[in-house]
């Protein structure tokens, strides 16, 4: 797991060490570096769509909140571990 916090207020953007295409609504990505394939669910992808510029966090949560009708609490839950995740395998990026 990741060894910082991700706050609403961090911003995320896709790394450019990887290439991704939709998969009918879903995402699949390819780390260069590693040559190691990721797939996202609907959910994902619209979070990793999100991700094309760099962006805060808590859009993210509020735009997957809005599309999905999630609570509030559940979706920052899922949204920061998603994120704590692609940023650990190296496709996305903190940035400063």
């Amino acid at each position: 797991m990741t060894d910082f916090q991700i706050q609403e207020d961090t911003r995320v953007r896709a790394g450019g060490d990887q290439m991704s295409c939709d998969l009918d609504g879903e995402a699949a990505i390819l780390h260069l570096p590693s040559g190691c394939y990721y797939g996202l669910d609907e959910v994902g992808a619209t979070v990793w769509r999100l991700l094309a510029e760099p962006v805060r966090v808590g859009d993210i949560q509020r735009a997957v909140e809005e599309e999905y009708e999630v609570e509030h609490e559940i979706c920052a839950r899922d949204v920061r571990h998603l994120l704590g995740e692609l940023v650990n395998a190296g496709i996305v990026e903190i940035v400063e």
